[in-house]
Formats: C-alpha cells, structure tokens, sequence
C-alpha cells in the first residue's frame, strides 16, 4: 500500500493529536525561561482537537470534507502564537489535497510544500529555530525523495519524521535562547509528535481514537448552576407547635428522618416550636412525621425545578431582547476588545471603554474563534483588538482574516499596559487612521516588567537563577533576579527606569496582599522621587506585579 485514502488519513490526522495530546505536559515544560506560563504544548494541542473533533462528526470521510474539517476546525480553534502556525501548515496541506481521491509520495511532498508556505506567510518575522524551520525540514526531505522516485510511503512517512527529529535537535544551534536555557524549540517538539502519530497510524500501531479533551473550566463554571440537575426539587418549610418539648432522642431522630428524604436541612427546636426547612421530593413524608410531635404553621412549599425552569426562561428572554435591542441600534464608529484576565486588570479596561474583555493571557491563550465571537458582539463599524500579549496577537490577526463584515484593527500590544495606554491614547475626534498611528506610536514608549517565579534551575544573562526564585522581567530578559520579591521588583523598576522617564505603574496580583503592595508602593516613591509612582489592585495570577515605565 503507497497511498493514503481518506479513512485512512483520518485515523493517521487522530493519531497525530491524541499523541500530541498525550505530550503535552512535557511540551508545556520545554520552555525558554524556567516561569510558570509555559503553554506550548496545551495551544497545540487544542488547536489540533478542534479540528479533530470535526473528523469525528464525518459519517462518511473523504479527502475534500476531511480537508475544510482540518483546515476549518484548526483556524477557528488556533491558540498561541505555535497554534496558529499549526493551524496554518494544516491549512496549506489541505489545499494541496482537497480535490483528490488519495495521497501518493509526489502529492503529500506538494502537500508538504504548501503547508510550509502558507506557514511563512502567516508570520510576518519568520524566526529559524521554530516549528517553521521543523515543518521546513520535512518538505525539504519529502521533495528529496520525491524527486528522487520514492513510491513507498512507509519509506516517506518514516524519512521525514527522522527528518523533523534532525532538524529539532538543531534548533538550539539557530536559536541562542534555546542553547542557553538547554531545550529545543517546544512548538518544533509538538510539530515532530504530530508526525509520529501520521507514521505509527500508517503502520497499523493500536491507537486509541477517543477524544476526551475536556471543556475549559472557566465555561463550566459559568454554567454549572444553569445545567444542574436538581436532586431535590421541593423547597419545604414549615412549624410544628409542639404538644410536649422534644427530647434530643426524638430531636435526633426527626433530623436523621429529613435526611434520609432530602438536604439542606435546616432546624431549630426550643420547649414550644420547631423550625423546619428541608429539600425533598416528598414533602409529605416531612409534613406527616411533624404531625407525630405537634399541629404545623406556616406551611410553605416551593417547587424549586419549576422556579428554576423559569428563572433560565427568564434569563433566555432578557438576553434574546438585549440582543435584538442591539441589533436595531446603529453600529457605532469605534468598538474595543481586551486581552485581560484579573478582575482588577479587566475593571480597568472597561473603566477605559472596552466594549469585550476575553479572558486570557499567559497559560491560557484564546482561540481564534474566542475572539472571532468577541468581535461579532461589539455592536460598531470598526473593532480595535488588543491582544495584550505577543503570544495572542497571531491569533488575532487570523481572526481578523476571517471577518468579512467589519473592519477589525489590531494593535499589536505585548503587555497589559501596552493596552491600557492604546485605550488612553484613542481619541473620538481623530480618524481611525489616525488613531490606529497615534496609539502605535504611544505604545512603543511603554516599557513592562513582570515579576513571577522560577520552575527550575537555570542560567540565564548571566544570573544565576535557582527553582522557586523570584524573576523581574522585561520581555525576554531577565532583569533581576533572587529570594527576596520586594528587592527583586525594586532592582527590576530601578534597570527600566531611566532619565526621560515620567510615570510608574504597577498592578499587583492575586497572590500579593494590600499590605505589601501599600509598603513597595512606599519604597519605590523614595527611591523614584522625580516620578509619579502609582499603584492598582490587578488581581492577576502568576505575576505577582506587572510594572510600566513611561
């Protein structure tokens, strides 16, 4: 067998991400700096569920549905900068497969080659040392035996995943930040485990093809009260007036009756009254046993599935009238969306006029479709994005291909200043040309530095930087470093500081007290006497302090 047909290249696209899926982890921890926040292999591996999930849904593949599934599921659920670029090699094999019956050596080298040029092109600073240089690799090596007569496609698959694993081993030798820190490229490492799905699917491996890739918990919280199924559904109270005050036998043995028929038990005795509140299916097994110890007042009883039913009837109403009252309202000019996550941070960028907050940042990147749905709630003509994070800002900028009826703008902010300064900068009176100018020229003088913690033992800069560490950083350099937070931020604030420098900023985080932001607030308004020195509640994770110097 030479040729892949469309089952069989469904199971090998399954293969590729339940083993991608099952990596991971492993992936997450092949990361540059030794912070907190490495998500490589969790973007990836979502990306490459969602179209994975469109495979299952096909009752009858062939390679044209198998290719807009791929192509279609992936785009929409690309997260992460290694996501998008996933999502974009898909997309260009696709293209190249879509209109055939199977898949030789000469087709899957064309595939390949598409894959990696649409790959490119998607990335408007192609960096080598990356998953594109992997991806790169393969094609290379598929054109070699192509061209060279290779028919045998076990022969093919098997070249160029020893190819990809080459190619890997030397990304440190492109990229010094992946020599330095000891790892290869992480998105690489997620390129190879997809292809060594593809090889072990072709060669008939036993692979389970179950998807259990579980919904996100913030989506499940958000519902859970919503889809819950109500055990017991009679809200019952009432009060016996007692003939004779109750022993605590009979007191003990009436609650263990109410909680052998429902929960939520509440009750109160004295010498003359209980009172009884009790969720059952029976309220009159409640009801009749009362009547042993006395006469029942204030009898009330409330079918709580009914109210419930009716409180989520209620909600459906008042969310279809808001969303037909926007409908009929004209679009406005200018709309917002925000990057944020920390109630504080998002407070903030509401404060400022963000129409939509999507919660993400690091560890939890947004999908493209995540932010494709943002832009569709923003009622105006024209949608400012701000990804608020360099890893987001592909996705971004692919959702923004995919909009057809407004025009989307997205401001490339790495940082959360970044985008609270584009928010202050926008200006209603200018034009949208002007504006999109002025805040990216505004966002350039804004220098960040976050403050996190080390996972492992490194070297990096020169600093010698032990597990647990506290680490200032300023993009990819870290500019302190040590045990002591105050001290870290400190050193950290005093390297991004310099003569022209105005305004301080710091938001703390979820993991910091009021206390020890109030006293480093105190500190640096010494030591910066010549700055205006201000201090928010952010209420992030993982960064203790995000720092701006204007």
């Amino acid at each position: 067998m030479n040729t892949i047909d469309a089952q069989l290249f469904a199971k090998m696209f399954l293969a590729g991400a339940k083993n991608l899926e099952s990596k991971k982890e492993w992936i997450n921890e092949l990361n540059v700096f030794p912070v907190p926040d490495g998500d490589t292999g969790t973007n990836m591996t979502m990306t490459i569920m969602s179209a994975a999930k469109e495979i299952v849904d096909i009752d009858e593949p062939n390679l044209e549905n198998l290719s807009k599934a791929i192509s279609s599921g992936s785009l929409r659920g690309a997260r992460g900068n290694s996501g998008v670029i996933l999502s974009q090699l898909f997309r260009g094999f696709t293209k190249a497969i879509r209109d055939k019956e199977v898949i030789d050596v000469p087709l899957m080298a064309v595939a390949l080659e598409k894959a990696v040029e649409t790959a490119y092109k998607a990335v408007m600073k192609p960096k080598e040392g990356t998953i594109l240089t992997v991806a790169r690799g393969v094609s290379v090596k598929a054109r070699d035996l192509a061209d060279a007569g290779c028919e045998d496609m076990a022969e093919l698959l098997a070249a160029i995943l020893a190819e990809a694993e080459a190619v890997l081993e030397q990304t440190p030798e492109l990229l010094p930040v992946l020599k330095q820190a000891g790892v290869v490229d992480s998105g690489g490492q997620g390129f190879v485990e997809v292809l060594r799905g593809w090889n072990d699917a072709y060669n008939g491996v036993e692979i389970d093809y179950t998807l259990e890739e579980p919904a996100p918990a913030a989506e499940k919280s958000e519902r859970t009260q919503e889809e819950a199924d109500i055990k017991f559904g009679y809200c019952t109270e009432f009060i016996i007036l007692l003939d004779r005050p109750l022993h605590s036998r009979q007191e003990k043995d009436f609650k263990d009756f109410l909680g052998s028929i429902g929960d939520s038990i509440v009750m109160v005795a004295d010498d003359d009254i209980v009172k009884v509140h009790v969720h059952t299916n029976d309220p009159g097994m409640a009801l009749q046993r009362a009547l042993t110890y006395g006469q029942l007042s204030n009898m009330k009883i409330d079918n709580m599935r009914l109210e419930h039913k009716e409180t989520l009837f209620k909600k459906a109403e008042k969310e279809a009238a808001e969303q037909a009252a926007a409908a009929n309202e004209p679009r406005k000019e200018a709309g917002f969306i925000a990057i944020s996550v920390g109630d504080g941070l998002n407070d903030i960028f509401v404060s400022l006029g963000v129409d939509q907050i999507i919660t993400g940042g690091q560890t939890m990147n947004p999908s493209t479709e995540d932010i494709i749905e943002a832009v569709e709630a923003v009622n105006a003509e024209h949608v400012f994005i701000l990804p608020n994070n360099s890893n987001i800002i592909l996705a971004a900028n692919q959702a923004k291909s995919m909009v057809k009826d407004k025009d989307i703008i997205v401001i490339p902010t790495k940082t959360i200043p970044q985008g609270i300064t584009a928010m202050i900068s926008y200006m209603p009176e200018m034009s949208i040309e002007e504006n999109v100018a002025n805040i990216t020229a505004e966002i350039e003088k804004v220098r960040t530095g976050e403050v996190t913690y080390a996972v492992r033992d490194t070297t990096i800069d020169d600093k010698e930087i032990k597990c647990g560490d506290y680490m200032g950083l300023d993009g990819k350099t870290v500019l302190a470093a040590g045990s002591d937070m105050a001290k870290v931020t400190l050193d950290m604030v005093d390297a991004m500081v310099d003569e022209n420098t105005e305004l301080i900023s710091l938001y703390y985080g979820s993991d910091v007290s009021d206390e020890e932001a109030e006293e480093l607030l105190g500190r640096l308004s010494r030591l910066h006497e010549d700055c205006d020195v201000e201090m928010q509640r952010g209420g992030q994770p993982i960064y203790y302090y995000i720092v701006s110097a204007e």
